[in-house]
């Protein structure tokens, strides 16, 4: 839910974000909607959702292997991590899952099949590994597909380490 209340609903099988205020009864389509497709008007199997002070959406594109973003009344998203097919280089992700931005614009996303949680600076054609990223397993450096991501009022981060079946608190160090 946003700061207005309105509630963001992915839609994997329409392959759009739309959002809902109380009495709707369809929504309003506010991402992709334009059917299955790579093209920034598109997406294919959105999942995770953040919406930021802003209004802006940041939808995690499951099936693209990148993260959009749509400013308020947008058209068409921009590509603000991945996007380059799958892969484990750090310009790419492979299946995201979670998403979220912190303070400071920066992306954290839960790359699913790299085991890893990416951070991206919108801008940047690559982005960090800021948690995992040495194949799945279950030490305490090791993910198994994270999914799920949240920041606490202290900027701790939480990763839901779906694979593993917990929840890893990460205080707040990265640079």
């Amino acid at each position: 839910m946003d700061k207005n209340g309105f509630i963001y609903v992915s839609d994997e099988d329409n392959d759009e974000v739309r959002r809902w205020k109380e009495g709707d009864e369809k929504g309003t389509i506010v991402a992709g909607g334009n059917g299955k497709g790579d093209h920034l008007n598109q997406l294919e199997g959105p999942s995770f959702i953040f919406v930021d002070e802003d209004d802006s959406l940041y939808v995690s594109d499951f099936f693209n292997h990148r993260v959009m973003k749509w400013r308020k009344d947008a058209k068409e998203g921009i590509v603000v991590a991945g996007g380059k097919g799958p892969g484990d280089s750090l310009n790419q992700l492979f299946h995201p899952q979670g998403v979220i931005v912190d303070h400071l614009g920066q992306i954290y996303v839960a790359d699913c099949f790299n085991h890893r949680i990416m951070r991206w600076c919108e801008g940047n054609t690559e982005g960090k590994i800021v948690v995992g990223g040495n194949g799945d397993g279950k030490e305490l450096n090791q993910l198994n597909g994270p999914k799920g991501l949240s920041f606490d009022d202290e900027e701790n981060l939480y990763v839901v380490d779906n694979g593993n079946h917990r929840i890893l608190k990460f205080e707040k160090c990265f640079d």
